[in-house]
């Protein structure tokens, strides 16, 4: 194993541990706000790091396409936030 190749795995390690950490705060708190919050904040950032590692693994071809997916990512998850933030405050004042 090279040495980049140890970086990029430490890297996707980290990104599996903030999608482990945001997974535990989906279990663990109560109301539905705290439960977005969590998983509208450490999702992306999971999914950038674990990218962010992969790309030591990948080819051009590859790394063209994981970062077309990273930019989709941090361009439609604060609107999908937004939306399910407004689904809970509407359901919630009926």
């Amino acid at each position: 194993m090279t040495a980049l190749e140890l970086i990029g795995s430490v890297f996707m390690l980290l990104g599996a541990a903030v999608a482990l950490l945001a997974g535990i705060g989906l279990l663990r708190f109560q109301s539905s706000y705290a439960r977005i919050h969590a998983a509208g904040k450490a999702s992306p950032v999971a999914f950038v790091v674990t990218a962010f590692g992969a790309l030591f693994f990948l080819d051009g071809d590859g790394i063209a396409l994981l970062l077309l997916a990273v930019g989709a990512m941090i361009l439609t998850l604060p609107l999908g936030v937004h939306l399910l933030f407004r689904a809970a405050n509407e359901s919630d004042s009926r």
